[in-house]
């Protein structure tokens, strides 16, 4: 028996012909999920009290760091719509991790992951990003594995292939290094996101428009 929420029965290249407002992932701010976050914990003098009696504070100053740098890269994201690009916030997955953006343009579909360490000295390495030469981040394999779960998911939905790059965006830091070691994911700054408007050669717009359709929707992401 068919499954009515498989993605894979809408056909090749096509995306339902109508979202419910709950599966339409569009509406999306940057920092979606985070924005949820936060919401959810305890306010003022109260969150206050709770975070140090509860040692959490470092974990609220965390998210707030990387809701920072998700709307600092998103804005700057949202500005290429003319460039031809279609651009997806706080993509859920499965498990309680979701995608930063998601860009869909002429230049290909790119998973961006945001990364929010201001002022700091980052270096970049096959598989984690060193901030200030001491703590190491698995940032840069995050991005890697989220790229590979969306290329699954849009994939399966799409009825084609669907090659994704991944991309980590220092948003904020002093410096940026990258090791020559690391050639499957592209590190950017957040200026450098402008740059994305002057790419192209992968994808026809129809293309996008199709791929697009099937990324909006919410439940093409349980298979990732």
């Amino acid at each position: 028996m068919e499954n009515p929420e498989d993605p894979g029965r809408w056909g090749v290249g096509r995306g339902p012909l109508w979202l419910h407002p709950d599966d339409d992932l569009a509406p999306n701010r940057p920092g979606e999920t985070l924005h949820g976050e936060l919401a959810a914990r305890p306010a003022g003098r109260l969150r206050r009290l709770r975070d140090r009696l509860l040692l959490r504070s470092a974990a609220a100053d965390a998210l707030r760091a990387a809701l920072d740098a998700e709307e600092g890269a998103g804005e700057r994201l949202d500005a290429l719509a003319g460039a031809g690009w279609r651009i997806l916030h706080s993509v859920p997955l499965p498990g309680e991790a979701d995608i930063s953006h998601l860009a869909i343009g002429p230049a290909g579909v790119l998973c961006l992951r945001s990364v929010g360490d201001r002022g700091a000295r980052l270096e970049a390495g096959e598989d984690t990003v060193r901030i200030n030469g001491r703590r190491a981040e698995p940032y840069v394999r995050r991005c890697r594995r989220a790229a590979h779960r969306a290329a699954h998911a849009l994939g399966r939905g799409c009825g084609f292939p669907v090659p994704v790059r991944p991309v980590l965006v220092c948003v904020g830091a002093a410096s940026v290094a990258v090791s020559p070691a690391l050639r499957d994911v592209e590190v950017l700054r957040e200026t450098d996101l402008d740059g994305l408007a002057g790419r192209g050669g992968v994808l026809k717009p129809d293309t996008v428009e199709a791929v697009y359709a099937v990324a909006r929707d919410r439940r093409t992401w349980r298979w990732a």
